[in-house]
């Protein structure tokens, strides 16, 4: 069955009734395009919890700040249905600004959760989770899926979904697949490309900087201030200039105890235009 394209909200519906009607379990993958490889993870993720796989391509205005890159976001929609076809996608949606905030994104309804929003990313990007729980909340109200994929390369959003999820009682089940890496260790991400060649040569330090850091936790040392500033120092000496390193909790992002079992160190640095974030967790 060809993938089909779809750019209404009732289009959706119709759809994703029809598969209802016949028995089928709806898995959903909410991008914001200009796919690669990481995205194709998740779509293959998502075939696995679902009869039928919905895609969404929307670039929300409301999770940018005003000096960020909303404008210049890339924007590859043909790309993005090739790669979506191949992947097995069988229906994508791809609606417009006014589609999905009909009374504009500055007077939309917003969801904000507390004391995940704020903090790490949040801190340094004043309203970008209230502009991701919003969205993620009316596409969930719009898709209806029984499973939803995130990637864990964006750990605070998987983790505030995930409570949002709980908090607003959705029946949908939130799926977290891995990281995807570049050979030498970066994840991947949209924004690589904003990297000149020789920012690239340096932003895989920002993988071996959080791995250094997972084997000092994993050796027993709980100096988690120490491995912050050190983690910070090892970037900032490559040339990179990081909003945060920092160990944390990684069930709520919370500051972690000398028992605490799972651990997730997390990092967002600036190289050049781009802002790169990354993430490794640790079980002890």
């Amino acid at each position: 069955m060809p993938m089909e394209t779809v750019s209404t909200i009732a289009a959706v519906r119709e759809r994703v009734r029809r598969w209802r009607a016949e028995g089928r379990r709806i898995a959903f993958v909410p991008t914001m395009g200009n796919l690669h490889l990481g995205h194709v993870s998740l779509i293959e993720t998502a075939r696995r919890h679902g009869d039928r796989f919905v895609a969404s391509i929307f670039v929300n205005p409301m999770q940018f700040g005003p000096n960020e890159d909303f404008a210049h976001y890339p924007r590859t929609p043909a790309q993005d249905a090739r790669m979506l076809t191949e992947a097995g996608c069988d229906l994508m949606f791809m609606p417009d600004v006014a589609e999905i905030y009909p009374n504009g994104s500055d007077r939309a309804t917003r969801i904000e959760v507390p004391g995940l929003s704020s903090v790490l990313c949040g801190e340094f990007r004043p309203g970008h989770f209230e502009g991701v729980a919003t969205v993620v909340a009316k596409l969930f109200h719009i898709v209806e899926p029984d499973a939803a994929v995130f990637g864990e390369k964006d750990f605070q959003q998987l983790t505030l979904i995930r409570r949002m999820v709980v908090d607003l009682c959705m029946p949908v089940t939130v799926i977290a697949a891995p990281t995807v890496r570049e050979p030498d260790g970066l994840a991947m991400s949209s924004r690589n490309q904003y990297l000149t060649e020789e920012e690239r040569r340096k932003a895989p330090i920002i993988h071996q900087t959080l791995l250094a850091a997972v084997e000092r936790l994993r050796a027993g040392e709980r100096a988690f201030a120490e491995i912050e500033r050190e983690g910070t120092e090892a970037l900032e000496g490559a040339g990179l200039r990081p909003d945060y390193f920092a160990v944390r909790r990684a069930d709520d992002l919370s500051d972690p105890e000398d028992g605490t079992k799972h651990l997730v160190v997390l990092t967002a640095a600036r190289l050049g235009r781009a802002r790169l974030i990354d993430n490794l967790q640790l079980r002890t």
